[in-house]
Parts: structure tokens; C-alpha cells; sequence
């Protein structure tokens, strides 16, 4: 199940919940109570052995335009 982030507006406080994704937009209410809380826009870290199958960019290829004209 997703994992959403939260900040309370009211004590700042931080929180997260997990709820399907049917419910990602739903109100939430902070630990201490308050309801006037904001959804995070959260960051996914790739590490571990799933970022080490990723294949190197040729040096003379990628790039924007295939390495021609992006220096």
C-alpha cells in the first residue's frame, strides 16, 4: 500500500499514512487532531540491487539530440 506524506498547517507537525490509492486524496487529519492538513509531494529513491542493473550511457551517444550538438 502507497505511503502519502503530510504536513499538519495548524502545529507543523509531519506525518505519514498508508492508504490505497483510491484514498490518495481523502482529508487527513494530523496526530495531535487537527484536520487543515496538506498533502507532500514525496521523493523516490532508487538504490540498492535494482539501480545497479541500469546500463551506462555511451560517451558518444545520449544525451538530448544523440550527442551532436549537447556538449
Amino acid at each position: 500500500m502507497p505511503r502519502y506524506d503530510f504536513r499538519c498547517r495548524s502545529c507543523g507537525a509531519t506525518f505519514e499514512l498508508r492508504r490505497t490509492m483510491a484514498q490518495a486524496n481523502d482529508p487527513a487529519v494530523c496526530p495531535e487532531g487537527h484536520p487543515d492538513t496538506v498533502k507532500l509531494l514525496s521523493t523516490v529513491a532508487v538504490t540498492g540491487a535494482a539501480g545497479a542493473g541500469a546500463a551506462p550511457q555511451a560517451a558518444s551517444g545520449g544525451g538530448c539530440c544523440g550527442g551532436g550538438c549537447c556538449g
